[in-house]
């Protein structure tokens, strides 16, 4: 492909629906209206989906995981999918690769939809560009 030629998300990602993203340590933060959505969503009250579905980090809440190390909704599938929190819906667009294009490159270890075959300075890009879509 061409350096001059504009990349989009499909030619940097395509989800294998493989869990990868759902597994490992960092956990993904929620929101206090992600929270809500998400509670409703599976028919819990705010508190009770905090206390049952959450760990707390830094203070803040995010998705707790299970013994396997997989977010407490993965079950070879996404059981909230619908509604699951930004960072989920953003991946693997995330501002970290902004800071450190070498972030592509880590989290492309363990996530067999993400290209490797490309040059840094296209996928920085085309992450850029798509972040500011958002």
């Amino acid at each position: 492909m061409p350096s001059n030629q504009p990349l989009n998300a499909a030619d940097l990602f395509n989800c294998t629906k493989c869990g990868e993203c759902c597994k490992g340590y960092g956990g993904t933060y929620v929101t206090s209206e992600e929270i809500e959505t998400i509670a409703a969503f599976i028919g819990v009250e705010r508190q009770q989906f905090i206390s049952q579905y959450c760990a707390l980090s830094g203070g803040q809440p995010l998705l707790a995981q299970g013994a396997n190390g997989y977010c407490l909704f993965w079950d070879t599938t996404c059981t909230i999918h619908p509604v699951k929190p930004r960072m989920c819906r953003e991946w693997p667009f995330i501002a970290g690769v902004l800071n450190d294009i070498i972030n592509w490159r880590i989290m492309a270890a363990s996530c067999p939809g993400m290209r490797t075959d490309l040059p840094d300075e296209l996928v920085f890009r085309c992450v850029q560009t798509i972040r500011q879509r958002r």
